[in-house]
């Protein structure tokens, strides 16, 4: 019976297909940085939006689209690794390296980088397997900016 209920669910999820695999990642990544400290700013949810438009050519209905299903993917995850395992796949180390800066960038957008965002930006750093010089130089880029 087991075996059966792993079976529908491995066909489930083999059968879904989304347009914007790497955006949701992205967008995701994106809204756990917003919800690291507890606190939901508006300064961080238009700093989203302006890194999503960024790096990706989408309508206004689908980045509103794609910003409320990122937001809904990043409250009911158990991990990042199916975020940056996409992003992994489909991005070389400079492309993973600029959604790094989006991150320092959204962490930022209300004048303050709390402990809780720095910890979460770490890990997806080390999950996009960013090496640590890379993620201070990143950081350090958007503190001077």
């Amino acid at each position: 019976m087991l075996k059966t209920f792993l079976t529908l669910f491995e066909n489930s999820q083999a059968s879904e297909t989304n347009e914007h695999t790497v955006e949701l990642a992205t967008a995701a990544l994106l809204s756990e940085v917003v919800r690291a400290d507890n606190q939901i700013d508006a300064q961080e949810l238009q700093a989203v939006k302006k890194q999503i438009t960024t790096h990706f050519s989408l309508s206004k209905e689908e980045l509103s689209t794609l910003l409320n299903d990122g937001q809904k993917q990043s409250e009911h995850a158990v991990d990042l690794i199916q975020f940056t395992s996409v992003i992994n796949d489909t991005f070389e180390l400079e492309q993973r390296v600029k959604i790094l800066e989006s991150l320092w960038q959204v962490a930022l957008a209300d004048g303050n980088i709390d402990k809780y965002e720095e910890y979460i930006i770490r890990k997806i750093s080390d999950l996009l397997y960013i090496p640590h010089s890379r993620y201070i130089q990143a950081k350090l880029a958007v503190i001077e900016d």
